[in-house]
């Protein structure tokens, strides 16, 4: 297996379902308010959206196995893509954190505006809504495969992510499928934090190779002789945590420093409105379920 496979896996389910998710919230709105003429440009915007991540992931690539020659220059592209990463998961773990309730009904807002303001504003819309995750998506998908022993893995795994997420969105919507998405969100979300935690080491690495920052040589310690990084669970330990046998102590103190604050900070239980008090006034009618896409 090779060592970025999970890591990759993780990044196109999460990334890919929270895309999926909302992609479906607008397609469901449209068919439910029997407006299907505005469906051809919400495929359009996504389709645009999808295109501009896919070049975004292959211009990466490409700037740095063709535009910088010198490995330091590369090792610095590597270490600044890295840390941008990072700092974009965990404003997006902690977004989704905060508003996935609401996320609906956000939604719903927007689109009704841009149905009124005509097709082009539908289409802008809903590539706004998943050119956000497509990016993410490409430079955290090149930021984890750093190291990769080969290329192919790692493409093959972030393909199957994308494409399960499509199919629990799909079965979302057609009620086939019923999962708790906070629940999926936080274990999901858990999971990222360590990924981020091993890409932000693995950049504070570049930045020693690229001799921007010091002690490539000062090893917090040496545990080559237990964890063997060819054997399948090194593989996997690696690419999914970045959790090696000989890590420098600037890379250790970067990777503790960050996982432990940001993971306390995310499970850390979140304040709930009292509920308001109930007064003689007739109780509300009762209105459809909401789709099973918006369940949280």
């Amino acid at each position: 297996m090779d060592q970025a496979f999970l890591a990759s896996y993780l990044i196109g389910l999460r990334e890919g379902l929270e895309a999926t998710l909302v992609v479906s919230i607008l397609i469901a709105y449209l068919v439910k308010s029997d407006r299907r003429r505005q469906l051809p440009p919400v495929w359009l915007g996504v389709a645009v959206a999808v295109a501009l991540s896919v070049g975004f992931g292959g211009l990466l690539t490409f700037t740095q196995t063709s535009v910088l020659s010198d490995f330091r220059s590369r090792e610095l592209f590597e270490a600044i893509t890295s840390v941008i990463a990072v700092a974009l998961v965990t404003w997006m773990i902690f977004w989704m954190r905060r508003t996935a309730r609401a996320l609906k009904g956000q939604l719903q807002g927007k689109l009704e505006q841009a149905v009124g303001l005509g097709t082009a504003a539908v289409a802008g819309l809903a590539f706004v809504s998943v050119v956000r995750e497509g990016l993410e998506t490409a430079l955290l998908f090149f930021s984890a495969v750093q190291g990769a022993t080969t290329s192919t893995a790692p493409l093959l795994a972030i393909a199957a992510g994308l494409l399960t997420a499509i199919a629990i969105g799909f079965g979302l919507y057609a009620g086939a499928v019923r999962i708790n998405l906070g629940t999926f969100f936080t274990w999901s979300g858990v999971a990222l934090i360590f990924v981020a935690a091993g890409i932000f080491k693995y950049g504070i690495h570049d930045f020693q190779e690229a001799e921007v920052l010091p002690g490539l040589n000062t090893l917090a310690f040496d545990i080559s002789g237990t964890l063997d990084p060819n054997s399948w669970y090194g593989a996997a330990l690696a690419g999914m945590f970045n959790i090696t046998a000989a890590p420098s102590v600037l890379e250790m103190i970067a990777y503790l420093g960050y996982l432990i604050p940001v993971l306390a900070f995310f499970l850390w239980p979140r304040a709930t409105k009292p509920a308001p008090a109930r007064t003689n006034a007739p109780e509300p009618v009762a209105t459809a379920a909401a789709p099973a896409v918006s369940r949280t």
